[in-house]
């Protein structure tokens, strides 16, 4: 049963990993392979069972870790559809215009450092995926030159990527370690903050090198958007409310998905009533309701299934068992996290740290212990090196079309660089 377990999650990752290759969306590939791994345990049993009482109580059991699991999933699961209907919302009123209709510079270096700074603080505001789609579209109108706009996305990534692993809501990873209790808002902001600006500014350093004589071509502004009612006050209660969901979760020791769905009903009550004068159909446009049918599901179904095959590798101890042989391996923990975040730049973060936390427990490496912050900064921005090994890498090859070996040539390096001087910056503040 181990085995077929082990080959159908290595064929569903494939399938993963190679979505665009075979044309079928990554969702359904982890959807498929998370039930299909149950499905295998479920039926292991049934073969397995001595006795009709014996395999009734192995089922039972089963059934008892699936629930566990899918509660666990289900705190992510929802503060993740919180998070990326509020983001919506202010996005809806243009209440991000507000920030970015500030941006010019004529020189494309000073232009790299101002939109990878926005990008660095925006992503721990908002959210890696989320800043990287809202400043690859933004460049999209700002510059007209091809080439600077390709290194200007690229850039971005890296700099999303690495502003979102010092936030608690900046990484889906980040968020996983922090709903999970493996470590606090607090600790991860004062270990991981100077660690993720070395990860940005080592790389903004060498390209401002290598790109010293370029030039661009004029900015090209967009038309002025049309005047919504709450731009600047969606923003505000929004922004603000992210930014104190943490405190919520100090204060009130409640899980932070109920801090997010706060904040969503207190966006959602003052959009509903800034509006309240229009009709339905001209309300309904800004509202969290018609921002449900906007925001990322296939992404939400992707975590879904994706941590359900992992917690199906949990449940048959996989995970345990492989963690007993990589520490015989390779004794040196931070060696294993650092291996860890160069892995992601293949495989996707997310089922790597849910691995990660399935093989060691609070028990052998208590809350806020350097290995899970520590994880928190490779897998959220190891992904980087490649424009595959991270949601923000993926959404801006399709917005800006960058081509995986342009990306790697002339990004890659900068990356790597940036993610071992960050690593090494942990290490000595550690």
């Amino acid at each position: 049963m181990i085995i077929v377990l082990l080959v159908t999650f290595c064929l569903g990752y494939i399938c993963i990993i190679f979505e665009h290759k075979l044309q079928i969306n990554k969702a359904a590939s982890a959807l498929a392979t998370g039930i299909a791994c149950w499905v295998i345990l479920s039926l292991g049993i049934e073969l397995a069972g001595s006795t009709q009482g014996a395999t009734q109580v192995l089922r039972k059991d089963l059934i008892d870790a699936l629930s566990h699991h899918l509660a666990s999933i289900s705190e992510i699961l929802f503060f993740l559809l919180g998070a990326m209907t509020i983001v919506e919302v202010i996005d809806s009123h243009n209440g991000f215009k507000v920030v970015t209709k500030r941006i010019n510079a004529s020189n494309l270096i000073t232009l790299l450092w101002v939109v990878s700074f926005l990008s660095f603080f925006l992503s721990a505001v908002l959210d890696n995926l989320t800043t990287t789609i809202i400043m690859v579209s933004l460049i999209r109108k700002l510059v007209t030159n091809s080439k600077s706009r390709l290194y200007l996305a690229g850039l971005i990534v890296v700099a999303a990527n690495a502003g979102g692993a010092w936030s608690p809501i900046g990484d889906v990873t980040t968020t996983m370690l922090w709903v999970g209790g493996y470590i606090t808002s607090q600790k991860l902001i004062l270990k991981l903050f100077i660690p993720s600006l070395v990860n940005l500014i080592v790389p903004l350093i060498l390209v401002s090198i290598f790109l010293k004589n370029e030039t661009i071509q004029p900015t090209v502004h967009a038309e002025k958007p049309e005047k919504v009612a709450g731009e600047i006050g969606t923003l505000a209660i929004g922004l603000g409310g992210l930014l104190l969901v943490p405190l919520f979760k100090s204060l009130t020791h409640l899980p932070p998905y109920m801090g997010i769905l706060l904040v969503l009903s207190i966006v959602w009550a003052f959009t509903e009533l800034i509006h309240r004068k229009k009709t339905y159909a001209q309300k309904s446009l800004f509202t969290p309701s018609h921002a449900l049918a906007k925001i990322d599901t296939p992404s939400i179904l992707f975590f879904l299934g994706i941590l359900l095959a992992v917690g199906a590798l949990e449940t048959a101890h996989i995970l345990r068992d492989f963690s007993a042989q990589l520490n015989t391996w390779i004794a040196n923990k931070s060696l294993i996290v650092f291996l860890i975040g160069l892995a992601s730049a293949v495989v996707d973060n997310v089922p790597l740290v849910a691995a990660s936390m399935a093989m060691y427990s609070l028990n052998e490496f208590p809350q806020d212990h350097n290995f899970w912050v520590f994880l928190a900064y490779t897998a959220g921005t190891g992904g980087s090196i490649l424009i595959i090994g991270s949601a923000a890498g993926v959404a801006a090859m399709g917005i800006e079309k960058i081509d995986f070996i342009w990306y790697l040539k002339r990004i890659s390096i900068l990356a790597f660089t940036g993610y071992v001087a960050g690593c090494a910056c942990y290490l000595l503040l550690a």
